[in-house]
């Protein structure tokens, strides 16, 4: 094996680590926050004009 193909089999390994890594960090956060239930939803405001008065 050459010293150029080396250094990509290297760096293909260590972007499969990192991408195993994050894959397992995104299931934890999951796990973790997946189970947080929110409180009711935020009251949307629908179409109103807001009246100030500005004098």
């Amino acid at each position: 094996m050459t010293r150029s193909e080396e250094v990509i089999a290297n760096a293909l390994a260590v972007v499969a680590a990192c991408r195993a890594e994050r894959e397992r960090d995104a299931e934890r956060r999951q796990r973790t926050f997946g189970q947080i239930e929110i409180s009711r939803p935020i009251p949307q405001i629908k179409s109103q004009q807001l009246k100030l008065d500005l004098h």
